[in-house]
């Protein structure tokens, strides 16, 4: 959007900055997590409750890697429909505003959405993945002292973590400011009247 009367201020980070700068955010949230599902359910981490898992599931544990990368790349997929999903919402063009793609050096999935949103709206986009797949499985599964739920949900929480550097990007902007989504880094664009 080129229009005299707004200021743009850049916003962003290479996918590769954005990576290591989105350390900073998981290992917060992995604490925040983690511990509450430790003191409510210390029991599970006990040595007899691992060596029967151990025995009931015996050299299959090894196949848990495996298990984690087929849960995360349709898991990637959703997490990027989501932030697609929930700005086309709030774009005139609606879904056809939305382009997918992966940044191959990183091996960072995006979605990018190529109209200027009212920062509410682009927020909504930024945060929902984080809160759908992440926060909600995992406190679900800090409440019920589901393991299998409670992993699910800290492990996009923390796939979200890129999403919550632009969020931390965005935290000076006012209500008013206008967002434009970076075409070719993680972050965005300001756009703040003059």
């Amino acid at each position: 959007m080129d229009n005299p009367s707004y200021q743009r201020i850049e916003l962003s980070a290479t996918a590769t900055q954005a990576n290591v700068q989105a350390i900073a955010f998981a290992l917060p949230v992995l604490v925040l997590l983690a511990v509450p599902y430790l003191l409510l359910w210390p029991e599970q981490f006990s040595d007899r409750n691992l060596a029967a898992i151990v025995a009931e599931y015996g050299s299959r544990i090894l196949f848990l890697p495996l298990l984690v990368l087929l849960v995360f790349i349709p898991g990637a997929v959703v997490h990027e429909l989501l932030h697609g999903l929930t700005w086309a919402i709030f774009c005139k063009r609606g879904i056809r505003s939305i382009k997918y793609g992966v940044h191959w050096k990183a091996l960072t999935p995006y979605c990018h959405c190529e109209e200027v949103l009212p920062l509410r709206p682009y927020m909504l986009g930024g945060m929902m993945p984080g809160v759908v797949m992440g926060l909600l499985p995992a406190v679900a599964g800090i409440i019920l002292g589901n393991p299998w739920v409670f992993f699910f949900g800290l492990f996009f929480t923390v796939a979200a973590s890129g999403d919550m550097l632009v969020l931390w990007m965005l935290r000076h902007c006012r209500a008013t400011d206008l967002v434009q989504d970076h075409p070719d880094k993680i972050g965005c664009y300001v756009l703040r009247k003059a």
